[in-house]
């Protein structure tokens, strides 16, 4: 009987460790918390004091839409302004602002027109406007002023959007 070459004995060795090598992961999904969803009624609040951080997040609500698509739910998204972040969508934002985040300030413009387009409904507080001293006539393409952004919050969860918390 002749010796077993040590490559075959390593070969042996290793046929089981590749035969039960785990099958690739598929790709993550949702699918537990949307079972049994058709429509996604969602509302976020944004408020914030950055403008970085607000196209940050618009940049991720467009991809909860997509995603919610994609995974056959229908989105129904509304998105409310509040506090400083109106001053962010203004086409005449004050100086300090366009010079330290021009680049921020056109990815917002450019993620509301983008959001409006898919069907997102965009709102804006008229008590921030105010007292931000923003004119109102220079909102965005794309959003809708409205008098109250709390009072939006209140009457669409009222309605069964529910709030999507944003830090």
């Amino acid at each position: 009987m002749r010796p077993i070459p040590p490559w075959l004995r390593l070969l042996a060795a290793l046929v089981p460790l590749l035969a039960s090598s785990p099958a690739p992961a598929a790709p993550p999904n949702d699918a537990a918390a949307l079972r049994g969803v058709t429509e996604g009624k969602g509302i976020f609040l944004i408020d914030f004091n950055d403008p970085r951080k607000t196209a940050f997040y618009l940049s991720i609500i467009k991809e909860t839409h997509g995603g919610m698509l994609r995974q056959g739910v229908r989105p129904d998204l509304i998105i409310v302004y509040i506090g400083p972040t109106v001053r962010f969508l203004t086409s005449k934002p004050d100086s300090s602002l366009e010079l330290d985040h021009q680049d921020a300030l056109e990815s917002i413009a450019m993620l509301v027109k983008e959001l409006a387009d898919l069907g997102v409904r965009h709102e804006v507080c008229a008590i921030a406007t105010r007292v931000l001293r923003i004119d109102d006539n220079t909102l965005l393409p794309g959003l809708s002023l409205v008098a109250d952004g709390f009072i939006s919050l209140i009457g669409y969860q009222t309605q069964g959007y529910r709030l999507v918390p944003l830090f």
